[in-house]
């Protein structure tokens, strides 16, 4: 991680990849802005690398990465925020390869987790894979993403705030195995964005590089947890069942954020310092910034508990709509 270590991606790949074939998955922007140049270092340095261009993180997708997988690549490497890296996660994961990871945003923490969010399972939650065998962060790369996505990350890592809390209230309550150290470190990966707020307002290379080492942390956690335990409880649930709610979601992270926020309120958390470090960033603390009419942050409330009904959380009883108008409100988020 730091300014431009896109230019040790060779030297990366021959020290840890097998063989010689590699397939760079990207989309189109991504590849134009940083894939082109990973496949002519790689291809300078008589690598066998090509490249597929996707358009969505979907089964039907995968599917076609991994027959090209098959026949083409001894690696993989994803190169975007999340969609690319998702699927040459699960692609990778399927096929027995290992993949680089090569994040040209830090809205999500799914840059270095084992977990990839793809569409066409039966639920919009998150699939076991495996983490990448090396992270490539090129900072000044990431700087040149839009603050929104930035933002969007910061929103995916104060949740660890409300699932540690989620993860320890299981545990109480119903004797879940806890990790004691894996929830540190989420809690540390958490209190980098609280603490450094004006920082990353900034959008500077520093800024990138705190919050992509809190995103690789956070990933840490839950490698060690080995589960999705330490960073994913209930405001993960409540953006999963907002994703199925709404029309028109937004962004993981930032609904996460908005998560975060009614759920430390119903640990007894401080939830207005989460909603004061997330608007310092400049990420969305309301339903109206993230362009989404009020009924369904409501709706997502009541349904967030059906989500993932083998895992305790706060939620694990369910609101109903009064008591979820009620919380939204409270919090300012409706």
């Amino acid at each position: 991680m730091g300014p431009r270590v896109l230019t040790q991606v060779v030297d990366v790949c021959r020290r840890l990849c097998p063989g010689r074939q590699a397939i760079i998955v990207a989309d189109q922007t991504t590849f134009r802005l940083v894939g082109s140049e990973v496949e002519r270092l790689l291809r300078r340095a008589k690598f066998e690398a090509g490249h597929i261009l996707i358009k969505q993180a979907d089964m039907a997708t995968v599917t076609n990465v991994r027959k090209l997988t098959r026949r083409k690549a001894d690696f993989l490497i994803g190169v975007g925020g999340g969609k690319c890296i998702d699927v040459a996660k699960l692609a990778s994961f399927q096929e027995s390869k290992p993949f680089v990871s090569v994040p040209t945003a830090a809205s999500h923490d799914g840059i270095a987790s084992s977990r990839a969010s793809i569409r066409g399972v039966k639920k919009p939650t998150s699939i076991e894979t495996h983490a990448p065998i090396a992270i490539i962060a090129d900072t000044l790369v990431i700087k040149r993403a839009p603050h929104r996505l930035l933002a969007a990350g910061c929103g995916d890592l104060v949740a660890n705030l409300t699932a540690v809390r989620d993860w320890q209230l299981a545990n109480r309550l119903k004797g879940e195995p806890y990790s004691e150290y894996a929830a540190t470190l989420s809690l540390v990966s958490a209190q980098i964005v609280m603490d450094n707020a004006e920082v990353i307002r900034r959008h500077t290379e520093e800024s990138v590089r705190k919050v992509v080492k809190a995103l690789i942390s956070s990933s840490v956690a839950m490698a060690i947890a080995g589960s999705s335990r330490p960073a994913s409880g209930a405001e993960h649930l409540f953006s999963h069942a907002l994703d199925i709610a709404a029309p028109k979601p937004a962004l993981h992270g930032e609904q996460c954020g908005l998560g975060s926020i009614m759920m430390a309120y119903l640990h007894g958390e401080d939830w207005q310092a989460i909603k004061r470090a997330l608007q310092t960033i400049g990420a969305p603390t309301n339903a109206r910034e993230i362009g989404i009419p009020p009924k369904y942050i409501v709706k997502a409330l009541t349904i967030a508990h059906r989500i993932r009904s083998e895992r305790y959380t706060i939620l694990k009883e369910g609101l109903k709509p009064r008591a979820a108008e009620g919380l939204a409100k409270v919090t300012g988020v409706i």
